[in-house]
C-alpha cells in the first residue's frame, strides 16, 4: 500500500507537469485590490470578478476612495458576483477600518485581517500568500475536494485540512501548489460528472470504495459492495 507521503509527492509531480506555472487567477495591483477580489470571489468565479473589478477599481482604487463610498453606490459595480448586498456592505466597512485603523495599508498579519468585515480565514490566508509571500495553504472548495478523493485528508473543516497538507507537503511549495490544485480541480477534476479511471490521479490515488460511489452518483444507480 502507497504510503501518504508517496502518495503526495507522486501528486505533487503531475500537478507540476500540468501546471508548471501557476498564475494568480484575480487580477489586482496591490493588496487591497487583491483583498477586494477575494472578498469578491465568494461563490463567484474568478473570471467573473476579473470582468467587474476593473470598474470597481476606476472609481476606487484604494482603501480611501472605497471607505467613502456607501453600499448602495458600490452595489451597481459588484451586482452580478453574488451576495452582493453582503459584498457591498463588507467592502465598505473593511476599506473604513483600513484607514481609520491602519492608515488604508493592508496590514500583514493574518489574525488583523481575519477581524475585517467579509474575511475569513481563507481570505486572510490567500492575502496573506499572495500578496505578501508568508507561508500559507489556502483551502477552498476545489482542494477540500480533492484532499479527500486522493487521500491526502479525512477532514471534514479547511481549518483541519489544511493542516493534514500542510504536514505533507514542503512550505517553500505550498502556494504553488494552492494555485495547482484549484486549476487541476477545475480542468481535471470537477465535483460533478467525474470519471475516476480516466483522472491522472484519481485513476490510482482514490479508493475503490469511493470510486465506486462517485460512479454510481454520475450513473444514478446504487452502490453494490462487493461480497
Amino acid at each position: 500500500m502507497t504510503s501518504k507521503a508517496d502518495r503526495a509527492a507522486r501528486i505533487r509531480e503531475i500537478l507540476e507537469q500540468h501546471f508548471p506555472t501557476p498564475a494568480i487567477p484575480l487580477d489586482h495591483e496591490d493588496p487591497f485590490q487583491l483583498l477586494v477580489a477575494v472578498i469578491l470571489s465568494a461563490q463567484c468565479t474568478d473570471a467573473r470578478v476579473n470582468m467587474v473589478t476593473p470598474a470597481l477599481f476606476a472609481k476606487a482604487p484604494d482603501a480611501q476612495a472605497m471607505a467613502k463610498l456607501t453600499d448602495a453606490q458600490i452595489m451597481p459595480f459588484i451586482k452580478t458576483c453574488g451576495l452582493a448586498p453582503a459584498k457591498a456592505k463588507a467592502l465598505a466597512g473593511m476599506s473604513r477600518i483600513l484607514v481609520e485603523k491602519y492608515g488604508g495599508e493592508v496590514p500583514r498579519d493574518i489574525e488583523a485581517l481575519e477581524e475585517l468585515p467579509g474575511v475569513g480565514h481563507k481570505t486572510a490566508s490567500v492575502v496573506m500568500v499572495q500578496a505578501f509571500g508568508v507561508p500559507a495553504f489556502p483551502v477552498d472548495t476545489h482542494i477540500h475536494r480533492l484532499a479527500g478523493r486522493w487521500q491526502l485528508s479525512r477532514a471534514r473543516n479547511v481549518e483541519e485540512v489544511e493542516r493534514d497538507l500542510k504536514k505533507l507537503f514542503p512550505e517553500d511549495r505550498w502556494h504553488a501548489l494552492h494555485l495547482q490544485m484549484i486549476y487541476f480541480g477545475r480542468a481535471q477534476c470537477p465535483a460533478r460528472g467525474h470519471e475516476p479511471a480516466v483522472c491522472p490521479v484519481c485513476s490510482w490515488a482514490m479508493s475503490a470504495a469511493r470510486a465506486r460511489a462517485e460512479r454510481a452518483q454520475n450513473t444514478g444507480k446504487p452502490v453494490r459492495r462487493k461480497r
